[in-house]
């Protein structure tokens, strides 16, 4: 068997395909968790967070997939392959309501506004600071939730192709593409994008010295949803056109047309599993609701979804309000573009290395045990050792070395627990992120009054983007490579769906939550002496004794009390509650566990 740090070759051009699918996922992922909510907060300073909450709902399909996942992987037409008659079809009405929704945006039928800087006919001096009330946030909520429903579909049938086109030497690696991939597809969506729209960004690091500055960036947002619904449709049409449903199988004929059996053994080999083998019962819908509903029955299974439903509470705040703080407080968009921008290269080159790091520690249990016992028997030398050395030098390295291992062991067992396995690389994430997290609010409270960002200051700000979106990654691919090794391809991608459903649910449902609780605690002093939660636009402003108005509620209204705080102090405490009660007592068991353990049939 090929060892697991390395892809086998003749996996390569599945894994490659793999990460393109993924890419074209990442990118609807991108703009409805990323780019969208922060174009509504910079377009209005003054929207509730409570309104961005409701936009966070567009993102629940990708967390509710499991409902209609038994139906991706029973309804198929055998002539166009299982997963094909999926992926083929959603990406194609993907791609064209991307390119549809690019020509409204840019038209001003949806969304009008955020494009109108692109606009030549405009001569109207496009605002600053929309009102809120302008803004048709539950049409966008709607339509950004249909691509992102479709993008759901997408991601069961390819998750479910990635356990059948990889050999099983290569399974670890479909966390691998998906990574990349998404992480890829993602950032183009939301970091990138975000710098090319940019006005500010595009003038100061992309336009010549001396040029006349120009009042928008160099991608609209209507422009590159038209663009991004061509990569669909040509992704489409290559997987129509050039893939098979079995793509390994069929590379592995033509080799051997070609050039007979390979030399080495290691150099080619054929995929051995076969989900033709169960075609007559993964064809009924009826069959695959009984697996499903049997597996959410194992205990192992119910202990995993409740870890997942409460372990990304700690992260929400920092993670769905810190940059929209810093936006509202003055934070210049495109200092904030280059910070997250940074983010990409190194998402995608220690992603990558992250996700071999989890896939090699798929054996890590054989491996741990070992060491451990090395690690035991030359600790025991060592002791031996220095007990045998009488004199007054020996007996203080012994203590020194007791002392220093002991309080090292302590605190490895205190943070992770006693054994290291699959699951070890979550826990870390989840410790970084937690980090992450507290200095999201150091960042938000050391703003400069004066708004004048300082080298120092800036250089704070992407280290801690870095560490909470690294430690994303981190967490996200120790996850899937656990959720590969323990989902069962005799379910197609079911199984799988069903675990990074859960694990996507996990990071949603508090959203809409937290965002309430941040406008909740938010509370601005009026001019009158009132008290306005949320929002100041509502504050009266008298302008004489017999005149009151809203107009310039905004300008005079003084913030009183931060709920930004509040909420995630409320986020970290329980994180730590819920990382020392449940997170890793569980990892630490649920990684034990046999594969035997994780298996259900339905006769």
């Amino acid at each position: 068997m090929a060892s697991a740090r390395n892809l086998a070759k003749h996996d390569l051009p599945q894994f490659y395909l793999l990460v393109v699918l993924y890419f074209v996922q990442g990118i609807p992922v991108g703009l409805a968790f990323g780019t969208i909510p922060f174009l509504l907060k910079s377009m209005s300073k003054t929207m509730s967070f409570t309104s961005l909450g409701l936009f966070s709902m567009a993102t629940y399909p990708y967390s509710l997939k499991i409902l209609w996942s038994p139906i991706v992987d029973s309804c198929y037409s055998h002539r166009i392959g299982r997963r094909r008659s999926w992926i083929i079809p959603i990406q194609c009405i993907s791609g064209i309501m991307l390119w549809t929704l690019g020509q409204a945006v840019s038209k001003g039928i949806v969304f009008p506004g955020v494009d109108a800087s692109f606009d030549k006919n405009n001569v109207v001096a496009v605002p600053t600071n929309h009102p809120a009330n302008e803004i048709d946030v539950f049409s966008l909520t709607m339509l950004f939730g249909t691509l992102v429903f479709l993008c759901a579909t997408q991601d069961i049938a390819v998750d479910g192709w990635a356990l059948t086109i990889l050999s099983r030497d290569s399974l670890s690696y479909a966390s691998t593409a998906q990574t990349v991939g998404l992480n890829i597809g993602y950032f183009l969506s939301f970091t990138v994008f975000l710098s090319f729209n940019s006005a500010d960004f595009t003038n100061k690091y992309l336009r010549p010295n001396g040029a006349i500055p120009i009042d928008h960036g160099l991608i609209s947002l209507g422009g590159y949803l038209q663009f991004a619904g061509i990569i669909y449709l040509l992704v489409t049409l290559y997987v129509a056109l050039f893939v098979t449903e079995h793509p390994g199988r069929s590379n592995y004929n033509k080799r051997i047309q070609r050039g007979g059996l390979p030399s080495t053994t290691n150099d080619l080999i054929e995929p051995e599993y076969n989900d033709e083998e169960e075609e007559g019962n993964t064809k009924s819908i009826r069959y695959i609701y009984r697996c499903f509903w049997q597996v959410l029955r194992l205990p192992s299974v119910q202990t995993l979804v409740g870890v997942h439903l409460v372990s990304k509470i700690a992260f929400q705040c920092n993670e769905g309000v810190t940059n929209l703080k810093l936006l509202e407080k003055g934070f210049r968009r495109e200092d904030l573009a280059v910070s997250v921008l940074i983010d990409v290269p190194f998402e995608i080159i220690f992603g990558y290395y992250v996700a071999k790091w989890s896939s090699d520690s798929n054996d890590a249990q054989t491996t741990n045990s070992k060491k451990k016992h090395d690690l035991i028997t030359n600790n025991d030398e060592n002791k031996i050792k220095l007990e045998n050395d009488t004199s007054m030098h020996g007996a203080r390295l012994r203590d020194i070395q007791y002392k220093k291992f002991s309080n090292l062991k302590r605190f490895q067992i205190f943070l992770l627990g006693d054994n290291v396995g699959v699951l070890t690389p979550w826990l870390y994430g989840y410790l970084g992120r937690l980090l992450a997290a507290m200095l999201g609010s150091i960042v938000v409270l050391m703003f400069p009054k004066d708004g004048e960002v300082t080298m120092p200051y800036f250089i704070m700000i992407i280290i801690q983007h870095l560490l909470s979106s690294f430690m994303n990654t981190v967490q996200f691919v120790g996850i899937s490579a656990f959720h590969t090794r323990i989902a069962d391809p005799l379910l197609g991608g079911t199984y799988m769906t069903l675990l990074n459903t859960v694990s996507n649910f996990g990071g949603t449902w508090p959203r809409i939550i937290i965002m309430y609780i941040v406008n909740w605690f938010t509370l601005y002093r009026c001019q009158d002496g009132s008290f306005i939660r949320g929002t100041p636009d509502q504050c009266p402003v008298i302008v004489d004794r017999n005149t009151v108005s809203t107009a310039t509620a905004t300008a005079t209204a003084v913030l009183y009390r931060d709920g930004y705080y509040i909420a995630n102090g409320l986020c970290i405490i329980l994180g730590i509650i819920i990382y020392i009660a449940v997170v890793r007592p569980n990892a630490q068991r649920l990684q034990q566990l046999p594969l035997s353990s994780w298996r259900c049939r339905v006769d």
